[in-house]
């Protein structure tokens, strides 16, 4: 019983997982073995079921697509009974995939009987948090593996201040990264050269903001944009920056003299960074940083629901500003 459930908003990574399962169709048989049902069918899991317990045809195996089900979210009765009925009876070369963004619902019965059914495999693909830079190191680390290059530590991380937690772009600069080095180590003088590391102006920018400066903040946003930077990608840098500043404060304020335990509470995966960090949160009030993350989070509502990306940067930027003038840490 092959049932593959995959869940997030990375749609890039859950493609390339996918990727597999559509290799297994055989290409010539593919018009009557592969099948995605739209979640606006009336009929979508009742198809699906029915088209997921017939045998392939020809060669190769049987793919059948639910995508973007609500199958985790809501699952009347008579869905229940029949996935109950039918699930058992999926063949050795039948694949049912299950696809949403929405986290399953633990407390649905459909969902508990998807997992403890043997043989259904639960996948999520959601974008690692901006500021969980441990984590992201590790994608960087096996999307290079992935895609059969070697990266040098210092370039694995500079590769991840240039990409963040966008996957998509992550594979691409690898791929033209590969291309570029043949078969060396990719190394932070290749990352220099052929990745444009816009996080670093994102990270100016919260730098000129934690100091009050208006104008020098308006100007980089402004350029960011100008860049066709993605408005989401530079408030993740702040939400980034911000966070990890609060914590090594937060840390300090209450009396905390180790690095290792600093940078493990921040998230950080170089404690030699704190020696910087430390000189930079210096002169900062810990109420202010902590009052910064709800105005980014008022940010990224805004962001979200279609506000116009340069006001919406641009004004908040104002209020951070206003919010570290004249608070210094006493």
């Amino acid at each position: 019983m092959p049932v593959y459930w995959f869940w997030g908003e990375d749609d890039f990574a859950m493609q390339r997982a996918i990727a597999p399962l559509r290799s297994r169709v055989d290409p010539a048989w593919e018009s009557f073995n592969f099948e995605k049902i739209p979640p606006d069918r009336e009929d979508s899991l009742l198809a699906a079921l029915a088209q997921a317990v017939t045998p392939p045809f020809g060669t190769g195996d049987r793919l059948v697509w639910l995508a973007d089900t609500v199958l985790a979210q809501r699952c009347p009765e008579d869905w229940l009974r029949e996935l109950e009925r039918t699930l058992l009876q999926i063949p050795d070369n039948g694949i049912l995939l299950l696809t949403s963004r929405a986290k399953p619902d633990g407390r649905l019965k459909s969902t508990k009987l998807l997992q403890k059914a043997n043989g259904t495999e639960i996948q999520e693909f959601s974008p690692i948090p901006p500021w969980k830079t441990d984590e992201l190191l590790q994608q960087v680390k096996q999307a290079a593996r992935s895609v059969g290059v070697k990266i040098q530590p210092d370039a694995a991380e500079l590769l991840v201040q240039a990409v963040g937690n966008n996957t998509r772009q992550l594979y691409g600069e690898l791929e033209k990264l590969q291309l570029f080095a043949g078969d060396r180590p990719i190394t932070a003088a290749d990352i220099h050269q052929l990745v444009s590391v816009s996080t670093q102006s994102s990270l100016e920018l919260a730098k000129t903001i934690s100091l009050g400066q208006v104008s020098p903040s308006l100007k980089l946003i402004a350029d960011l944009i100008a860049r066709n930077e993605n408005p989401l990608r530079i408030h993740a840098a702040l939400v980034s920056q911000f966070r990890l500043w609060l914590w090594v404060k937060l840390m300090i304020d209450r009396g905390e003299r180790d690095d290792n335990a600093i940078a493990k509470a921040a998230d950080l995966s170089n404690p030699k960074r704190l020696f910087f960090i430390k000189k930079e949160v210096q002169p900062m009030a810990l109420s202010a940083l902590q009052q910064s993350l709800r105005i980014l989070l008022e940010q990224e509502t805004r962001l979200k629901r279609g506000g116009e990306p340069i006001e919406t940067l641009q004004s908040k930027a104002i209020e951070l500003c206003l919010l570290f003038q004249g608070r210094s840490s006493r």
